[in-house]
């Protein structure tokens, strides 16, 4: 099977995250939400903006911790365990085909000022066919689509900043002067429907393992992007109402403007501002459908890759290196979406969003409490676990408060996900999840290393571009002692004799031997907790490390402090290159100053294995 290639920079991220924001949330639904919520609409999006913060933080720090196509879900997958993975991959697939379709219906409904007197189902029908375009722009690649994308975004703000300068010194006072026209609780439930435009933020996560140097580029690009993107959309919001105020509910077909920012732009720019936030409108659908399908299309080859739906999902074209399977019934779903009703479309997507983002906020908990240590995020979130704890809450309220069907829908996909996890997924996927190792650490059992910890660990080394040489193979391998008690030389060099004396194919005396005069030559205790013992064998093609930890102390000398880390190398006379080699990089590794707090918190010898192969070193020796 071919690698995803990572061909998204920083300003593809931007792009990816910004364009999956600013589209049928800014330029349809502020009609809709003014209907409930009246000019605290312009509140209600700040809310909104407010709310996806948490989420935000969270999905960066997991996403530096493991840049891999799902996001979320690989994330849920990882931290809570096939079960919920497979209802959170399923809610996070459905949601950004939800919204992308909502995308679609907007080019649909721009397509009806063009062409006036179209019907409803022709206007589904326009988003079909752009369905149909932008899903054989994906099949070809996703730098292609990543170039189309920042083209269409950076067109999109350049118009937006445009509308606001003409805009703002138009906006009259007297369409704010009975603000707060509803109670907190409809305010709250318009801010959840509203969320669903925000909620795009996030979908670069699911193509992390595309972005180049993705522990800087996704939490930079979703950083900049949530900034910009909530600036523009209360700006704009404020000055639609305060161009319009009522007339955004002027509408024959469904109460409310279907393209609120274009009737504001006519009003203040007449015709001309008309075309142009027309032609902004498009490319903000455009942006968000084309996002939408490179950003979903990953949930299915995620999950495929973890044996919850069948392989068919991971299949890539060898040629154009995108999942084209994923592609293409990802599309599927998205034309069968665009003819729900649009309210219902909303809301079931923003009801979706929102409870992916719990299990998102629930999986940084786990992965922090569970104690695995090679979980290494590049970005931490502030303020945890308060910012998730509360964000929980708060996301279990907007669900309740969408409504009973957006919430009916939503339980029958998650309880269909559910079945065929028990039927399928349970049967084929048997990892070993966070909440197992957190579970175990409450009830004080003994953590051997799972698979968990070894599926991180090539996930790190994937990330930070960790090639694996000669010394990452030796250590693989090498015997690792953890010993209970302290113990002086002599009784410590009988112990590494006995050790590898098989393995370099020496006597145990003459390895013992060579121990004593090598210390006796100088002292190999080159700190009061490190001791490197090397010495040379007779013969030829032998070399062999063995790695302790002694936490009582090994005392090389009467006079010295008890030593707690030893590497001992042992090579014949024609590898003392690679001898020298791997002296200069043990030394550099435990140069680091929070390698010794490592190694001593350190839960086995498998943990202690894995902060020697992913310990920061020069490598290739």
């Amino acid at each position: 099977m071919s690698n995803l290639k990572r061909d998204l920079k920083l300003f593809d991220v931007f792009s990816v995250a910004a364009g999956a924001m600013i589209s049928s949330g800014l330029f349809i639904l502020p009609g809709l939400a003014y209907s409930k919520a009246g000019p605290a609409v312009i509140l209600a999006y700040f809310l909104a903006g407010i709310l996806i913060v948490p989420a935000m933080l969270s999905q960066a720090e997991l996403s530096t911790a493991m840049p891999k196509a799902g996001g979320a879900y690989f994330f849920i997958n990882v931290s809570l365990g096939a079960g919920f993975g497979t209802m959170a991959g399923t809610s996070a697939w459905l949601s950004l085909a939800l919204k992308s379709a909502f995308a679609l219906v907007g080019i649909g409904a721009f397509a009806s000022i063009v062409l006036p007197g179209f019907t409803v189902l022709e206007i589904k029908l326009v988003a079909v066919l752009f369905c149909i375009i932008f899903t054989v722009i994906n099949l070809f690649g996703t730098k292609h689509a990543g170039k189309l994308q920042t083209f269409m975004v950076f067109g999109l703000i350049a118009i937006l900043v445009i509308y606001l300068v003409k805009g703002i010194p138009q906006v009259q006072n007297k369409y704010f002067e009975n603000f707060m026209q509803t109670d907190m609780r409809t305010l709250f439930m318009t801010a959840g429907m509203i969320f669903i435009s925000f909620g795009g933020l996030t979908k670069v996560a699911s193509m992390a393992e595309e972005v180049d140097n993705p522990v800087k580029n996704i939490p930079l690009g979703m950083i900049f992007s949530f900034l910009i993107v909530t600036a523009l959309y209360v700006l704009v919001v404020f000055t639609t109402v305060g161009v319009l105020g009522d007339g955004l509910l002027e509408s024959e077909v469904s109460g409310y403007s279907l393209t609120p920012i274009t009737d504001g732009a006519s009003k203040i720019m007449g015709n001309f501002g008309a075309i142009i936030l027309s032609i902004a409108a498009l490319l903000a659908f455009f942006s968000t459908a084309n996002a939408g399908i490179m950003a979903a299309s990953r949930n299915p080859l995620a999950m495929s890759k973890d044996n919850l739906i069948p392989p068919i999902f991971s299949r890539i074209s060898e040629k154009h290196n995108t999942p084209y399977i994923s592609i293409l019934i990802t599309s599927a779903f998205m034309i069968a979406f665009i003819f729900l009703p649009l309210e219902t479309l909303v809301k079931t997507a923003s009801t979706m969003q929102i409870l992916m983002f719990i299990f998102v906020n629930l999986s940084v908990i786990i992965m922090r409490e569970s104690g695995i240590q090679n979980y290494r995020p590049k970005f931490k979130s502030p303020l945890y676990p308060w910012i998730q704890i509360l964000a929980i809450i708060l996301y279990i309220f907007l669900i309740i408060d969408m409504g009973f069907y957006p919430l009916l829908i939503t339980l029958l996909f998650m309880t269909i996900s559910l079945i065929w996890y028990l039927v399928y997924g349970r049967i084929k996927n048997n990892k070993e999840s966070a909440l197992v190792q957190l579970v175990k650490r409450i009830k004080a059992s003994d953590l051997d290393t799972t698979a968990l910890d070894r599926q991180l660990r090539e996930i790190v080394r994937e990330r930070d571009s960790i090639e694996k040489d000669r010394f990452d193979n030796i250590i693989e391998t090498a015997k690792i002692l953890d010993l209970g008690k302290s113990m002086d030389r002599e009784e410590f060099f009988q112990l590494v004799a006995e050790e590898i004396c098989d393995s370099v194919n020496t006597p145990c005396e003459n390895i013992k031997e060579k121990l004593e005069q090598r210390e006796q030559e100088s002292s190999t205790a080159i700190t009061d907790n490190l001791a490197i013992p090397h010495i040379i064998l007779e013969g030829e093609k032998k070399f062999d490390i063995l790695v302790v930890r002694c936490k009582e102390g090994i005392y090389f000398s009467e006079k010295a402090p008890a030593v707690k880390i030893v590497f001992v190398i042992a090579g014949s006379r024609d590898e003392r290159n690679f001898h020298l080699q791997v002296l200069a990089a043990i030394a550099q590794m435990v140069s680091n100053q929070n390698f010794e707090k490592k190694w001593m918190k350190a839960k086995n010898k498998e943990a202690l294995r894995d902060i020697i192969l992913l310990g920061d070193r020069r490598r290739n020796l």
